[in-house]
């Protein structure tokens, strides 16, 4: 995973350490980099060219939803712009801007 990527470690929830507890890696999607992957944690949009409720009514329509596993297939040749994605078992192309309103817990295991 991208050192961008892996934007905000977040600790378990108290009563839930043990063996099995590591540090969970939050981000947006904006920051990944290609071969990073992870689950959807949450999609929150927020106001820009389009209204929030908007955006994130598109998001959902196209499969963006929590849960829903995601790979960085590819970027753009300027700017990194657009990028694309696996979703699940389809392959969607996304501008970073809007990018930024999915929230993913990346894989630590991608990194190896």
């Amino acid at each position: 995973m991208s050192e961008a990527a892996a934007l905000e470690p977040i600790a378990p929830p108290p009563g839930d350490i043990g063996a099995d507890a590591e540090i969970i890696n939050l981000g947006a999607l904006s920051l990944a980099s290609v071969g990073d992957r992870g689950v959807i944690a949450r999609v929150a949009a927020f106001e820009g060219a389009l209204p929030a409720a908007e955006l994130e009514r598109r998001l959902l329509e196209l499969g963006f939803v929590e849960g829903a596993t995601i790979e960085v297939l590819q970027e753009g040749l300027f700017g990194r712009d657009p990028i694309a994605v696996k979703l699940d078992d389809m392959r969607v192309a996304i501008r970073r801007r809007e990018a930024a309103a999915i929230q993913i817990r990346f894989d630590p295991k991608a990194d190896a």
